[in-house]
């Protein structure tokens, strides 16, 4: 096929060592670690924010949230030594979605799962797609992973009981079976697990359960209490880190998403169009790993959602494309969510569009074997407080270096991820002269995007 079918699996909340083909020992997913393992690994793909709205935004625009506007997850909003910086609650419709894109490029476009980008004028049938399922202002399944969901975009069409993740996928099956065979398409495919509530199916948590037991986890220390939160709304509440990976419901939900994976192969298979469909899979922002339960852990990386380091940022990224994209590669190179809109649409065999995508660069370099792109830096800014722990900051990756200015006492922390990527030991004053360039860079940067500051909050009492 000269025009590839094309499938973006995003998933909610996931980590960069939530599955097996990225270092997890004790969550299965051989359907997902095949697939990876056909294609091209990248170890240092990043999400453009540490929560999930904003990396949505950056993915369907090609820009920096920054640029956008969307900053925050959207409803989102707290204080503490800070005011939140505010941000828009929507992805604008003057902006040209990548689902727009490949829809007028005459793609046949399916947005399946969660969106989170704005109330019903701004739902995906408004940014491009012909067919929603699953796609409204909810930032996850309120009512829980089982069935009726109560979920706007999602009739309450199946059985009582039915678990969501199947829900979507026996969708995906239907339109994969019914689509125009004349035409490719390009499914946004955006489950909500594994984003809280945690919830799995009883089967699958006896079975974790009785793997962590068998490998002796039930008798590893699991959680480290440590400072309280910086925000007003937490501010009794303390940051409970998870040290391992060994929560059965999580691991069960995880199982779950790899079982709809497989089952999105075999709709491909007998579709006869494995081999003409291009898959992408990551994450919107690092697993949930200090707090709400702490359900995950990041490690080596430090942290998870809500931060500015890497546990907040860095997600497990691959793809396959048979034929074009080498099995068994692995690429090194640092890579953002906004690479993914000019990436498509070269695949797609479309004109780029400078104007629109002006953060993303294509990855059809690296994929076609190449060993670097032509970008200086990576940019984040993220304003807000967390909800698990987090500060308001921004940062800079530029080679090896990544450097992190906070917002509430203006302190800057580098690290050499080469050899450090723990974020262990902050070289900012051993190093000055390059902590100095690089937040030029950043300050430059910000402004270059006309990135919003959180104000002092001058009701502000510590509270601690």
């Amino acid at each position: 096929m000269s025009h590839p079918n094309i499938i973006f699996i995003l998933l909610d909340d996931m980590g960069w060592r939530d599955i097996g083909c990225f270092g997890s020992t004790f969550y299965e997913t051989p359907h997902i670690d095949k697939l990876c393992n056909e294609g091209m690994r990248f170890t240092q793909g990043y999400a453009a924010c540490p929560v999930c709205s904003p990396t949505r935004a950056s993915i369907m625009s090609g820009k920096y949230p920054a640029r956008v506007g969307v900053t925050n997850w959207i409803g989102g909003h707290t204080r503490g030594k800070l005011i939140d910086a505010p941000y828009l609650h929507h992805l604008p419709l003057e902006e040209k979605s990548l689902g727009s894109a490949l829809h007028d490029g005459g793609y046949q476009t399916w947005h399946v799962g969660k969106w989170h980008l704005g109330e019903a004028p701004y739902w995906p049938e408004h940014h491009g797609f012909d067919v929603n399922v699953g796609g409204c202002d909810m930032g996850c399944p309120s009512y829980g992973y089982y069935a009726p969901y109560h979920i706007p975009a999602l009739p309450e069409t199946g059985p009582e009981g039915e678990y969501l993740t199947d829900r979507l996928t026996r969708e995906i099956e239907a339109l994969i079976a019914n689509r125009d065979p004349e035409r490719p398409f390009f499914l946004n495919l955006w489950y909500y697990l594994v984003h809280t509530p945690i919830q799995a199916k009883p089967e699958k948590i006896e079975k974790h359960r009785a793997k962590a037991k068998r490998l002796g986890l039930d008798k590893v220390k699991t959680f480290e209490e440590g400072e309280y939160f910086p925000c007003e709304h937490k501010q009794h509440k303390r940051v409970v880190r998870r040290l391992i990976q060994s929560d059965p419901v999580y691991a069960a939900m995880v199982e779950s998403l790899d079982d709809s994976v497989g089952r999105i192969m075999e709709a491909l298979s007998a579709a006869g169009i494995d081999d003409d469909t291009v898959i992408f899979f990551t994450s919107d922002n690092g697993g949930l790993a200090t707090s709400e339960g702490s359900p995950t852990c990041n490690a080596p990386l430090s942290e998870g959602k809500g931060w500015m380091y890497e546990g907040g940022t860095r997600e497990p990224l691959w793809v396959r494309w048979p034929g074009r994209v080498a099995p068994g590669t692995v690429c090194d190179v640092p890579v953002t969510s906004p690479d993914f809109y000019p990436t498509m649409l070269e695949m797609a065999g479309l004109d780029p569009i400078p104007e629109q995508h002006v953060d993303g660069l294509s990855l059809m370099p690296l994929l076609e074997g190449g060993d670097s792109l032509d970008r200086d830096a990576i940019y984040w800014h993220y304003p807000h407080y967390g909800n698990q722990g987090g500060t308001p900051g921004c940062s800079i990756r530029s080679g090896d270096f990544k450097l992190i200015a906070f917002f509430e006492d203006g302190r800057l922390e580098l690290y050499n991820l080469a050899e450090d990527v723990g974020e262990d030991h902050n070289l900012a004053d051993e190093m000055p002269e390059l902590a100095a360039e690089l937040h030029a860079k950043l300050v430059a940067w910000r402004e270059s995007v006309e990135a919003i500051l959180p104000e002092p909050n001058p009701e502000f009492v510590p509270w601690r």
